[in-house]
């Protein structure tokens, strides 16, 4: 079965997300942010969000619902 173009958004997403992961621009940045929220823990509240995002995303474009439909009928 082909993958859907959809489905390639959501794995370059997924790859895009992994390298950002890494923030070493803000690992030795004292900033706070309104006083208080380290900058560094401010980018990884704002990256949880986009991880849980590309979750739904994959979750309702590139899930493979032909796995389901086989594993529910056991054909």
């Amino acid at each position: 079965m082909p993958t859907p173009p959809s489905a390639k958004i959501i794995y370059g997403l997924a790859i895009l997300l992994a390298l950002v992961h890494q923030d070493f621009w803000y690992w030795s940045d004292t900033t706070l942010l309104s006083g208080f929220l380290p900058i560094g823990l401010a980018y990884h509240a704002v990256y949880s969000l986009a991880a849980a995002g590309g979750w739904v995303l994959a979750v309702l474009f590139a899930w493979p619902h032909h796995l389901e439909e086989w594993a529910a009928h056991g054909e």
